[in-house]
């Protein structure tokens, strides 16, 4: 079974205040690399005057994460630890500080920028997913009874296209992808031809 996976919904924010330090946190939903640099962009034109702006951020098949400025390590990697280990993805989390004039030392800022970001989650709405893939696959008429029964039996209808061969097309929950694939080309002895499509969230 593959682990539960959730997608951002709706974002939420958060307020710590450590030593008179303020770190305000803020989730968004985001799907690409585009779309969390252009949510960023526009956080540090509002915080414009403000000391930091880190982002942690996982999409699918991507993740990244930034200090800017803090020292290596205590603010970005600690947000996307948060991200990974509430198993979120399709999210951008941005922890905005505002120096308080002491300095927190390493553990401080790695404590509290943890904790703006576990807010900020919490405070965010969240549903859980199933990580699929299109699978197409291309037999021939005096195959294509096989490959039927094995989508059927792993609880798939696909679409039909009956052309010079026939193209089967489903939407596949990515822990059944090994198996079905495997079962189609042992069944048909590796005649039907299989496109397996990128990861996508639903």
């Amino acid at each position: 079974m593959a682990d539960r996976i959730c997608k951002l919904i709706e974002g939420g924010t958060s307020e710590v205040v450590v030593k008179k330090s303020r770190f305000l946190g803020i989730t968004f939903p985001v799907e690409t690399a585009e779309e969390a640099a252009e949510r960023i962009a526009g956080i540090r034109k509002k915080y414009y005057d403000a000391r930091h702006n880190c982002y942690a951020y996982r999409i699918p098949g991507a993740e990244k994460f930034s200090d800017d400025g803090e020292p290596s390590q205590t603010a970005g990697k600690p947000m996307l630890d948060v991200l990974t280990g509430a198993n979120l993805t399709g999210v951008l989390v941005v922890v905005t500080r505002y120096f308080g004039g002491t300095l927190l030392g390493t553990g401080g800022l790695v404590r509290a920028y943890t904790e703006a970001a576990q807010e900020a989650v919490k405070n965010s709405k969240v549903m859980e997913i199933c990580p699929r893939r299109m699978v197409t696959v291309t037999v021939n008429y005096s195959d294509l009874g096989k490959v039927q029964y094995i989508f059927r039996e792993a609880g798939l209808e696909p679409e039909t296209d009956f052309q010079a061969e026939i193209i089967l097309s489903s939407d596949v929950p990515e822990e059944q992808v090994g198996s079905l694939t495997g079962a189609i080309t042992e069944a048909t002895a590796g005649r039907a031809v299989i496109q397996v499509g990128e990861l996508h969230l639903s």
